[in-house]
């Protein structure tokens, strides 16, 4: 029979897969000998099982947790469902991943309406009595009846306006029966007639359900996706033996950290209340006291507090977070758990947890989600003025940061009004933004698109900037014609401000006030310490000269991707490239090319100059051309004038150049093919930027030229010897011997398949898998968060595909490329260039895939570098662990043979057991009927005893008469 309950003296903290944080603790904390209110766990192996049976406890489960509560009862002297002395437990989640605030929790059951007053007369508070009562049934009623909060609370706001009092703890026992009744109509008519369950076994086992249903919750699963939890890990459920910190005033209830949560400083930190219980901390009816006044109301309980606290950070060697109870001047601890904190805090508590001996750098590294460290480098709305802030909407969060301005609706606008024009703070508000307002984009603060995913252009362009994004508000109804838009029962026109939280997708309105983000000392420590344990190296993609400067300040080791076409739209620019689109004849094409090189090359050597002869791969030109071209009437009239057209000659060429799906269609290296002067000119662009800086600068430069969207070695090779050509051209007239690599972006799945092939015309790959994800599931990233909501919820999807590498579809093919590539060419360099290569999980696939660097926008290189020590860590932890695995690997076992001989080990054991078994049982039955023989002898010999006995009394009596 398989074990689904544990109590907590059965466990230890390395049992978090199957107990959960919170079992594992208390586990471990009850063999720590803390005051622990006792109990058990539902393991996260019985709540799968649940979702496995259609939502549906199994009888085996049922029987186990009611046989725990038979040994609870035991322990505390006390019965289940008892009238007149009841015990009563709280039902808590606990995922083996901290998820605060995601699942349910359900307080004081066990009673009912004939308990609580054998409850009242026991405890000799009757107040107290119908306090928890009332509690247990609004949170029964919300957490597993789905029966709103708001219903309950309208109730007492309404008595306690009956009765002149302010807070809860004013209400008399009285007051509290009232509301019992009340609540108890309440549920009966949500519940349609049904009324609340007084069976207490009724009331455990829905609470389990609950707590296990909470799982899928709605805001869990978004958590889930956020933190890149799986969902087939399921929850646990914690049991626990209540305790009461609304007994009066020598009791309370607080939440405390080990260290600030905030900064990260040493120290108490924490707030309590007495008189009350746990969920009125968070509820903020009350205001809760600094955990210092603890002191001065019951010092006892401050100083062992503050006792098991170092203990407690000291065991787990991290900052804790802790809740407590205090019951008539008696502590408990009812769970702790490595707190959550910010960025900022993370760093300071690693460091100083080393400077105190505590941890090694290595853990330290650990210590730090990587993610995080977004907090560090953009902008923060001010706390308390967040606080006022009024969400009006909420979408993707798809750059991070904080950004508070006018609305404007048009890339024009926003230069004109933002950075680089009037200095106005400015949010640039788009149904969808093109390559056209990259210089509004620039210009503004924050971005906000009704349409978009993740990797949607607003989305890729605005992280590159390190400008806040939100992306994908399909809930606003714009009209940008009118220039308004409508969103949370608001309309917005053109100078109205709003505000932007890039990090949480959510949009507030008015200008709230934010804060310049501060990188202490401590975090170019940490970054140290991650560059000595990572494998893999990490470059960024930046199109410009000061994207170039800031990646290298946050420590790019060279650039990944360079998308040439981000050159094109300045305003000086754009009108002679689309010169050159619209341009009839290979010559009048190469003619308009010139100005565009001089730019370019302009660019180039810039750009070489920040990276101080760190390497750059340059992209070829890859979008189609109809990006390019003119929209508006003003636009088409002026290319007209210069070109000598009329305007309907000018939008007839334009029309021609549209396509059906131009993700598909006529771009990348198609573009080269067709119009092989558009490779040359970049080629050329591209080598003399280089020669020059190498000769002005010295630095050693070897020009990486990146081909994209390759799916045939001879389409490579037509491309890469045009790029040849006047790559030897340009070192001739230099007279330079500078060595450069031309590779390709593996992009389309036809390319990955025939890597082996493709590695003979490439020296590198670098992995574009934006485009790659797209063309393998075969949906538009732009048009994607359409649907994927629905897949979520639906869990056919449990993450954004585009945010985080599919390493089971997109990943197998980026593997099975890396792999056949290296067959042809083994010094073939491999990179990874999509916007995966600044997501964490994703970075540890490419560690483990064997690729060379990652590359990423400017403000994630930090994340990518602590990512990527940390997938170094994680794999040597892996190889340690398996040790005896690689040992045996190495005397050449193979390791299935070496499972396959462990289980003919385990068989014969088996086989071995249950022979002695047998023979056990044959002993047995042996001893047993030996005993019995001796047992009966004994028994014959008793009766002769008695009968001699007999026979001596009579004698004995005879003598005396």
């Amino acid at each position: 029979m398989a074990k689904w309950v544990y109590r907590f003296s059965e466990g230890n903290a390395s049992m978090r897969p199957l107990l959960g944080g919170k079992g594992a603790n208390l586990a471990e904390m009850t063999g720590l000998g803390m005051p622990i209110p006792q109990g058990f766990t539902v393991t996260t192996e019985a709540c799968t099982e649940y979702y496995r049976h259609g939502k549906q406890i199994t009888d085996e489960i049922q029987a186990q947790i009611f046989e725990a509560i038979g040994w609870l009862e035991e322990y505390n002297g006390k019965k289940f469902g008892d009238t007149q002395d009841p015990l009563l437990v709280s039902v808590r989640s606990g995922a083996r991943a901290s998820m605060p605030g995601m699942m349910d929790t359900i307080l004081n059951l066990g009673l009912n309406d004939v308990a609580v007053e054998g409850f009242a007369v026991k405890t000799g508070n009757p107040r107290f009595a119908y306090d928890s009562y009332r509690r247990f049934i609004q949170m029964f009623s919300d957490v597993v009846m789905e029966v709103p909060k708001s219903y309950f609370e309208k109730i007492i706001d309404e008595v306690k306006a009956d009765k002149g009092v302010v807070y809860d703890t004013e209400l008399t026992a009285d007051d509290l029966k009232e509301l019992i009744v009340r609540f108890k109509a309440v549920y009966k008519e949500a519940m349609k007639g049904e009324e609340f369950p007084q069976d207490p076994k009724v009331q455990l086992m829905e609470a389990v359900k609950a707590v296990f249903r909470s799982w899928d919750n709605p805001r869990a699963i978004v958590y889930r996706r956020m933190n890149d939890i799986p969902g087939d890990w399921g929850t646990a459920v914690n049991v626990q033996t209540m305790v009461f910190g609304n007994k009066g005033d020598t009791s309370g209830t607080g939440v405390a950290f080990t260290r600030n949560p905030s900064t990260g400083a040493k120290g108490i930190y924490g707030e309590y209340l007495i008189n009350a219980q746990g969920e009125d901390v968070v509820a903020g009816v009350r205001t809760p006291q600094p955990i210092t006044q603890l002191e001065k109301d019951l010092p006892e309980c401050y100083s062992q507090f503050m006792e098991l606290a170092m203990k407690l950070e000291n065991h787990y060697k991290d900052m804790q977070d802790m809740e407590f109870t205090i019951e008539e001047g008696k502590l408990y601890f009812l769970q702790t758990r490595n707190g959550k904190r910010t960025a900022q805090a993370a760093i300071q508590i690693a460091c100083d947890l080393v400077d105190e001996g505590m941890i090694t750098p290595r853990e330290a590294v650990m210590r730090i989600e990587a993610k995080s460290l977004d907090q560090l480098l953009h902008p923060m709305f001010d706390t308390d003025a967040l606080k006022a802030g009024e969400v009006i909407g909420e979408a993707l969060p798809a750059s991070p940061g904080a950004a508070a301005g006018k609305v404007v609706f048009t890339a024009e606008e926003a230069k004109e009004l933002g950075k680089g024009g009037k200095g106005e703070r400015v949010i640039l508000v788009r149904l969808e933004t093109s390559p056209e307002d990259i210089e509004g984009m620039h210009a503004s603060q924050g971005i906000l698109t009704v349409r978009g995913g993740m990797t949607s252009h607003a989305a890729v362009v605005a992280r590159g900037m390190g400008t806040c994004c939100v992306s994908g508000c399909g809930a606003i109804s714009i009209d940008e014609e009118a220039k308004q838009f409508t969103l949370g029962g608001y309309t917005f026109t053109e100078g109205d401000y709003i505000s932007l939280d890039g990090s949480t997708g959510k949009i507030y309105k008015g200008d709230i006030k934010t804060v310049e983000a501060t990188v202490s000392g401590n975090f170019g420590r940490i970054m140290a310490w991650a560059d000595e344990y990572r494998k893999l190296g990490v470059r960024t993609n930046a199109d410009t000269p000061a994207d170039t400067k800031n990646a290298v300040r946050l420590g790019a080791e060279g650039i990944g991707l360079c998308r040439t076409e981000h050159m094109f739209f300045g305003e000086d620019r754009i009108p002679k490239f689309r010169r050159m689109i619209l341009s009839d004849t290979v010559e009048k094409r190469v003619e308009a090319l010139k100005p565009i090189g001089e730019f370019q090359k302009a660019d180039f050597k810039a750009m070489y100059e920040a990276l101080e002869g760190r390497p750059m791969t340059v992209r070829y030109l890859d979008p189609p051309l109809h990006e390019f071209v003119p929209t508006e009437e003003e636009d088409i009239k002026a290319l007209a004038d210069d070109m000598g057209l009329t305007v309907e000659e000018v939008k007839a060429k334009c029309e021609a150049l549209h396509e059906f799906n131009p993700m598909m269609g006529h771009r990348g290296c198609r573009l080269a093919v067709t119009y092989p002067e558009i490779a040359r000119m970049q080629t050329r662009a591209v080598m003399e930027a280089a020669i020059e800086v190498s000769e002005e600068k010295g630095y050693e430069i070897t020009p990486e030229i990146m081909i994209p969207l390759v799916g045939e070695k001879k389409e490579l090779k037509f491309v890469k010897d045009v790029v040849i050509e006047e790559a030897e051209a340009v070192k001739k007239e230099k007279n330079s011997d500078i060595r450069y690599k031309i590779g390709t972006m593996i992009e389309i799945p036809r390319a990955a398949l025939l890597a082996d092939e493709i590695a003979e015309e490439a020296e590198f790959f670098s992995f574009g898998t934006n485009d790659l994800t797209q063309m393998t599931f075969g949906f538009s990233r732009d048009d994607a968060g359409k649907f994927l909501d629905s897949y979520y919820k639906s869990k056919i999807y449990e993450s954004d595909p585009f945010a985080r590498l599919d390493q089971n579809g997109v990943g197998q093919l980026v593997k099975m490329a890396v792999a056949n590539g290296r067959k042809t060419r083994p010094a073939l360099k491999c990179g990874i260039c999509g916007e995966h290569g600044g997501d964490p999980s994703s970075i540890e696939f490419c560690h483990k895939a064997g690729l060379d660097y990652v590359s990423c926008s400017p403000f994630r290189v930090p994340i990518a570098r602590l990512a990527a020590a940390q997938a170094a860590i994680a794999s040597e932890l892996q190889n340690d662990s398996e040790g005896d695995t690689n040992a045996a690997a190495k005397e050449g076992i193979d390791t299935d043979e070496l499972k396959e001989k462990a289980k003919k080990a385990a068989n014969e054991a088996a086989k071995v057991g249950r022979e002695v078994a047998k023979e056990a049982v044959k002993v047995g039955k042996e001893a047993a009927k030996a005993g019995k023989e001796v047992a009966f002898a004994g028994v014959a010999g008793l009766k002769a005893g008695i009968a001699e006995a007999k026979k001596a009394y009579k004698e004995n009596k005879n003598k005396d008469n």
